[in-house]
């Protein structure tokens, strides 16, 4: 779902539908710019992970009511609406003027389309610290204390304020800095060196592909990876699902954990999908799984030690009492 707007005045922007969720935020993404330090390459859309850039930062805002990205369009993996400066090239602030006319909610997160690290945990934290605050935005500083006004929350508001009042100024937003807008701000910082790392050089992007395939990191980035890739939103117990592959694995044969994770998913999906149908179709899987290595002890194999007493018939077995039985 896309769409584009007119740039209109400057600092303009629709007015909050009547009774929204207090909590709801939008975010803007400024995706554009000339990438000189890149060659001129397409940041955003140079792959990490398996995932260009821009995709990894949208899955951070996943939550957010609008999700706008100021640049040229191009193929995304969560819907968005486009928006464009006019002219094109015009900087940060006319970029983010342009965003902006496409919010409505009380709180907008402004992000930058490199950031290989920025998880949806941190979008939550930055939004959770302006709300308990009487600041007009939080933003991230990097390991060196400088500020990220592009890794921010903001009132949406104040933001629409104050470019009106520097348009005013400077006869608009284009060419203007960004420290121009921040100067105007009463604002909150918080340190985080790892979500605030963003890729300006090819030894940027070397060094956050090298991070992400860290032992500690790379299971967790891949499973997002695929969810990205497949359009799938759910959030299931990746612990759960590998203890039912390894006991697949061990008590049945090693093809049998990647085959069986695949009916849980299947099972789940026509239960209704969802957390809770992955998790009941795994618990089932996983008592199977117990069941069936249990027959391969020698315990099992052995002769019952008392009358009834038939360890490969379920407990709730009817017995079969026909005349010809047995």
């Amino acid at each position: 779902m896309t769409a584009n707007e007119p740039p209109g005045e400057p600092g303009v922007g629709p007015r909050p539908a009547q009774g929204t969720d207090p909590a709801a935020y939008d975010a803007v993404v400024l995706a554009g710019g000339a990438a000189r330090r890149l060659g001129g390459a397409d940041k955003p859309g140079v792959r990490v992970g398996g995932r260009a850039l821009l995709d990894r930062v949208l899955a951070a805002c996943g939550g957010a009511r609008t999700t706008v990205v100021v640049a040229a369009t191009r193929p995304t993996a969560r819907p968005v609406t486009w928006a464009r400066e006019d002219p094109p090239g015009g900087g940060p602030l006319a970029a983010l003027d342009a965003g902006l006319r496409h919010t409505t909610a009380e709180h907008v997160v402004v992000l930058s389309a490199d950031l290989p690290f920025l998880q949806e945990r941190t979008v939550g934290r930055l939004l959770d610290t302006l709300r308990q605050s009487a600041a007009d935005g939080v933003l991230l500083t990097d390991p060196d204390g400088r500020d990220q006004p592009l890794v921010a929350a903001y009132r949406t508001r104040r933001l629409r304020e104050t470019l009106a009042l520097l348009a005013d100024r400077h006869g608009g937003p284009h060419g203007l800095p960004l420290r121009r807008l921040t100067a105007e701000l009463n604002l909150t910082r918080v340190s985080d060196p790892v979500a605030s790392f963003d890729c300006d050089t090819w030894d940027d992007i070397a060094s956050a592909r090298a991070r992400i395939r860290e032992h500690g990191n790379v299971l967790d980035e891949w499973i997002s990876a695929v969810k990205d890739e497949l359009g799938i939103d759910l959030d299931v117990d990746v612990k759960e699902l590998l203890d039912l592959a390894r006991d697949a694995a061990h008590g049945v044969a090693r093809p049998a954990a990647p085959l069986t994770t695949f009916l849980v998913g299947y099972a789940a999906a026509r239960a209704g999908g969802g957390p809770e149908a992955v998790s009941e179709a795994a618990r089932k899987a996983v008592a199977l799984a117990a069941r069936w290595a249990e027959e391969s002890t020698p315990e099992a194999s052995a002769a019952p030690k008392a009358p009834g007493d038939h360890p490969d018939v379920a407990p709730d077995a009817t017995p079969d009492t026909r005349p010809d039985a047995g």
